[in-house]
C-alpha cells in the first residue's frame, strides 16, 4: 500500500527532528539512508516491534535505502532506555543464536533483497582502547546522566553501569558508520536517536533527522508489549494463537492497533473511532476484524477465517478446539502445578498455584482450586488453562 508523504510523517508518529527539513527533503525527490537498529536480545519479534518496521516498508516503497543495524555488538550491552535496572548483558553465542530468527521474521515486512544490512559487530570488533578514548570524549557525563531512565535511577540509588552510559554513545556511532540521513524508533529511543545527531555532528556529518513512534500497550491495554511480561503477540504464533490474543485486548486499544498495526485507511479507522463512541457498532466485531486482518499480514486470508472459525467455535459455541496437542505420560497420579508444567501450559509452578487458585483450570470441565491436592488422570482426559491453552494425555 503506498503512501503519502503526508501519511508518512503522521501515521504512528509522535515526533519529528527536524520536520521541516525532512518534509522539504522528501519533497525534493532526494533519496535517503534511514536506519533502524535493533538488538537481538531475543529470538522473537512481536507486533510492537513491528511498528517501526512498517514505517521503514513504507520509506521503502518510496524508494529510500532501509539500512538495518543489527547490534549484535551492542546486544551484548544492553540498552537502558526505559529500563530502572540494569539488563542482563548477553554473550556472543546468546545472541548468535537469537539472530538467526531475526531475518526470517524481518522479512514478512521488510524487503530484505532491497534492505543494506549491517552488523554493528562490522566496525566495534574492529576498534581498540584509543577508540573508545576519542568516543567517549566527545560528550560530557552530565549530558548522559540527564536521560530520564539514569534520573530515576539515581533517585532510587540503584546502580548505572559504566557500560550502560557507554550505549547511547555506541548506538549514536552507528549512525557515523553508516552516514544515516534519518534514523526511526520508539518514543523510548529519543535520548539514543538525538546521541546519533550529536555524534554525526563531532565526526563532521550533516545530523540526522530522527522520527519517533508510539509505542504499543500489550494484551494487558497498560504496559508495554513485552515478551518477559507475557503481554506480547508474536508474528510467528499460529493463526490461532495470534486471533486469540487479538480478540483479547481491552476495547480501549482497538482503534490504535488498527492504525498502528494495519493499512486500513485513516478515514476508516477515525469513523470507527465515532461509532465506537456512540455505540453504533460492536466493539467484538471490530475486535474480530482487526484480528482477520493482522492474521492475513503474517500468515494468509484462508487462515486468519478459519482461525475465526475455531474462535468462534470455542468461545461462542463453548466446544473444545478442533485439534489438542497430546502428551504422553507415564504416571497417573499427580499434583496439578507439576502436571501443568510437564505438559507446558504454564512457565513455572507459580504461575500454575496463581492460576489454579484464580479457576483457570479445569480438567476435564471441571473447576480445579486446590493446588495441593493429587489428582488421577486417565487415557484422553483434556486439561485447559485460561480460555486458549488446552492439552489431551495419553499414555
Amino acid at each position: 500500500m503506498s503512501v503519502t508523504i503526508k501519511e508518512l510523517l503522521k501515521r504512528g508518529v509522535e515526533e519529528v527532528i527536524e520536520r521541516k527539513h525532512l518534509e522539504k527533503v522528501l519533497k525534493s525527490g532526494k533519496k535517503l539512508r534511514v536506519k533502524f537498529g535493533i538488538d537481538p536480545t531475543t529470538p522473537d519479534i512481536h507486533l510492537g516491534h513491528t511498528i517501526p518496521l512498517r514505517k521503514l516498508k513504507q520509506f521503502q516503497d518510496l524508494g529510500h535505502k532501509i539500512v538495518l543495524i543489527i547490534g549484535d555488538f551492542t546486544a551484548t550491552i544492553g540498552d537502558p532506555s526505559a529500563r530502572l535496572e540494569a539488563r542482563r548483558p548477553l554473550t556472543r553465542e546468546e545472541v548468535k543464536k537469537n539472530m538467526k530468527t531475526y531475518l526470517p521474521q524481518i522479512n514478512k515486512i521488510l524487503n530484505l533483497k532491497k534492505t543494506e544490512i549491517r552488523y554493528n559487530s562490522e566496525w566495534f570488533d574492529k576498534k581498540g582502547i584509543l577508540f573508545l578514548y576519542e568516543l567517549t570524549s566527545k560528550i560530557t557525563i552530565q549530558r548522559v546522566l540527564e536521560r530520564d531512565d539514569f534520573q530515576k535511577r539515581l533517585k532510587k540509588d540503584k546502580e548505572i553501569s559504566i557500560l550502560e552510559i557507554i550505549y547511547p554513545l555506541l548506538q549514536g556511532y552507528d549512525s557515523v558508520a553508516t552516514k544515516a540521513d534519518l534514523e526511526i524508533g520508539g518514543t523510548d529511543q529519543k535520548f539514543n536517536l538525538l546521541m546519533g545527531r550529536k555524534i554525526q555532528k563531532k565526526y563532521n556529518q550533516k545530523p540526522q533527522d530522527i522520527m519517533t513512534l508510539a509505542i504499543l500497550e500489550g494484551t494487558d491495554g497498560i504496559r508495554k508489549m513485552s515478551k518477559s511480561l507475557g503481554n506480547y503477540i508474536g508474528i510467528t504464533e499460529s493463526p490461532d494463537q495470534m486471533y486469540g490474543k487479538i480478540m483479547s485486548i481491552p476495547d480501549s486499544l482497538i482503534t490504535k492497533y488498527f492504525s498502528l498495526l494495519t493499512d486500513v485507511p485513516d478515514k476508516e479507522i477515525e469513523k470507527m473511532k465515532k461509532d465506537l463512541k456512540k455505540s453504533r457498532v460492536n466493539p467484538r466485531d471490530l475486535k474480530a476484524r482487526l484480528a482477520r486482518e493482522i492474521v492475513t499480514l503474517y500468515h494468509t486470508k484462508k487462515q486468519a477465517l478459519k482461525a475465526e472459525k475455531e474462535f468462534e467455535r470455542i468461545f461462542k459455541k463453548k466446544k473444545k478446539p478442533t485439534k489438542v496437542k497430546s502428551y504422553k505420560l507415564k504416571a497417573k497420579s499427580w499434583l496439578v502445578p507439576d502436571l501443568l508444567l510437564k505438559l507446558k501450559l504454564v512457565s513455572s509452578k507459580s504461575e500454575a498455584r496463581r492460576l489454579i487458585t484464580q479457576g483457570g483450570v479445569k480438567i476435564d470441565d471441571k473447576v480445579i482450586k486446590d493446588w495441593k491436592k493429587k489428582i488421577q488422570v486417565k487415557k484422553d482426559t483434556i486439561i485447559q488453562v485460561g480460555k486458549r491453552k488446552f492439552a489431551r494425555i495419553k499414555f
